[in-house]
């Protein structure tokens, strides 16, 4: 029954989102055309548009296969020359190919949904744990967004993420290994996620025993099953990967998945750490200059404010590099990968420790897409249906993160519509979920909600008024600077409440107890 009302549910909203303005597809386009009408020597060579490939193989070679579909609707759409191609065939099968592709999302769902632990069954299925997940994934207004208006595949990349989820949940490793290594080859931002992955899978899966107290039984080491595992991910990237290796091209197509020169943030500052770090700077040398502590000509030029993608530095504060938020990132899910180690708590520890390697990448990352936000929101619906705490961490991050996403659509038209979209959305996570956690009290703090209402008074700040300003033309990156810093401060918030919870969950508390423990 669930699963013919989640078929009934895709197919409502897929065929609503066919008939969405879609902003920017002219990359996939392009990769359509390098991969149908280039020889493969060349896929990572061609630059006649700003819109090269980079993503990993196994990504190039679901265009390959696209393209030959594409053809039948339009071929000039596969012209590498004709940069801008926009016939309303073109739009079509472009619509149509995520509409399609997103089928995996639903069965994924169906999965996900399957594995959720409901304490006290519902005769009604609309209050359903498993029914209210369908909704927050396949109705999830930051997909909507991504994919089917901006255009992207996120819901088919998704729906491998959280099909890999499923089958650890239904302790099926070797098959979910198996996903996450096609999803890697797939879209290397899934880089995010890898430390739960290796962590949970070493400690849960090629350690067969556990002592007494939880700790590892270092006896119980299976040699043959992480061979299994060896041979699963090796195997993955030689499909993937193999070609362009025997033909010299390794070097070069690392270099556009890795283009570390793109600078610290996007063009359009990601709500994470890195945007209240360049804040601060412009703060403290907007103060120094004005209590003359400093002189304003003797200052190097920063230019993280000027909304291009570009190499950037700080004029006060110590410049950001690669290899510093590598580092940064490393500590920050440390604890998350420690505990799945130390005092691992099944499939859903993992699931837990998934989601804050997502988010500390996400605060921390070099150069960090503001939609890689959605990478923790997702897998965090399983969780928010199963607990009170989690479901009220999942109301602030969703409802920030989504807004976060706002400045995707930029013009006029395009207002009412995702104003509408996320209103929809919004109010169905919080009367959905207060209602499954009914009788434990609000799922929120006060100042938790102080803080989601102050989204409101920013959204009509940067949406309504700023346009009617002069500033406008002159400070044009103002709102989008004020939307990451506020939305920052609900991420970051969000990060160290499940991090509160892990800890909450440790007994005892400590996880450097549990280290000397090992250690000695």
């Amino acid at each position: 029954m669930l699963f013919i009302c989640l078929l009934i549910f895709f197919v409502i909203s897929r065929v609503f989102r066919v008939f969405l303005h879609s902003t920017d597809f002219e990359v996939h386009r392009n990769w359509l055309a390098i991969t149908h009408s280039l020889p493969l020597s060349r896929w990572y060579y061609e630059n006649s548009s700003e819109w090269t490939l980079d993503y990993p193989p196994l990504f190039a070679w679901f265009e390959f296969g696209l393209s030959h579909v594409a053809r039948r609707f339009d071929p000039d759409m596969l012209d590498v020359q004709r940069l801008q191609h926009r016939s309303p065939p073109t739009v079509l099968f472009q619509r149509l190919s995520v509409v399609c592709s997103d089928l995996l999302l639903v069965f994924a769902t169906r999965e996900c949904c399957r594995c959720v632990r409901e304490q006290k069954p519902s005769r009604d299925l609309l209050k359903r744990p498993s029914f209210i997940l369908a909704v927050l994934l396949l109705w999830n207004f930051g997909l909507l967004v991504v994919d089917h208006v901006h255009f992207q595949y996120n819901g088919f990349l998704f729906g491998v993420l959280l099909l890999s989820v499923a089958k650890h949940l239904q302790s099926r490793h070797l098959q979910g290994a198996l996903l996450f290594a096609v999803l890697l080859n797939l879209k290397h931002i899934y880089l995010y996620v890898a430390p739960a992955y290796g962590i949970y899978l070493l400690r849960s899966f090629c350690f067969t025993q556990d002592n007494t107290d939880s700790s590892v039984r270092w006896s119980s080491f299976s040699p043959a099953r992480l061979a299994a595992l060896g041979v699963i991910v090796t195997s993955v990237c030689v499909v993937s990967f193999g070609p362009f290796v025997l033909l010299g091209q390794l070097p070069q197509v690392l270099s556009r998945l890795f283009p570390f020169k793109r600078g610290l943030c996007h063009a359009y500052w990601a709500p994470n750490a890195w945007a209240l770090y360049n804040v601060l700077d412009k703060t403290l040398v907007t103060l120094g200059v004005r209590l003359k502590l400093l002189q304003e000509a003797e200052l190097p030029k920063a230019s993280m404010t000027g909304g291009l993608v570009q190499e950037s530095q700080h004029a006060l504060l110590p410049s950001i590099s690669p290899s510093v938020t590598l580092v940064c990132t490393l500590l920050s899910v440390l604890p998350a990968a420690l505990s799945i180690w130390l005092r691992p708590r099944g499939a859903r520890g993992f699931l837990r420790c998934l989601v804050l390697c997502a988010l500390g990448s996400f605060l921390f990352g070099w150069h960090v897409h503001e939609k890689a936000v959605l990478m923790a929101v997702l897998p965090l619906s399983i969780l928010a249906v199963e607990s009170r705490e989690d479901a009220g961490i999942f109301l602030v991050l969703a409802t920030t993160g989504h807004y976060s996403l706002f400045p995707l659509l930029f013009t006029p038209a395009e207002l009412p519509i995702k104003i509408l979209l996320m209103l929809m959305f919004t109010l169905y996570s919080f009367t959905a979920l207060t209602s499954l956690f009914s009788g434990h009290g609000s799922l929120l703090h006060p100042l938790e909600v102080v803080y989601l209402l102050g989204l409101v008074v920013v959204a009509i700040a940067c949406e309504i008024v700023y346009p009617l300003t002069p500033w406008q033309q002159t400070l044009p990156f103002l709102p989008l600077l004020a939307t990451s810093v506020y939305c920052a401060l609900g991420v970051c918030y969000s990060f160290v409440r499940l991090y509160v919870i892990l800890l909450s969950e440790t007994e005892p508390s400590s996880l450097l107890y549990f280290l000397f423990s090992e250690i000695k």
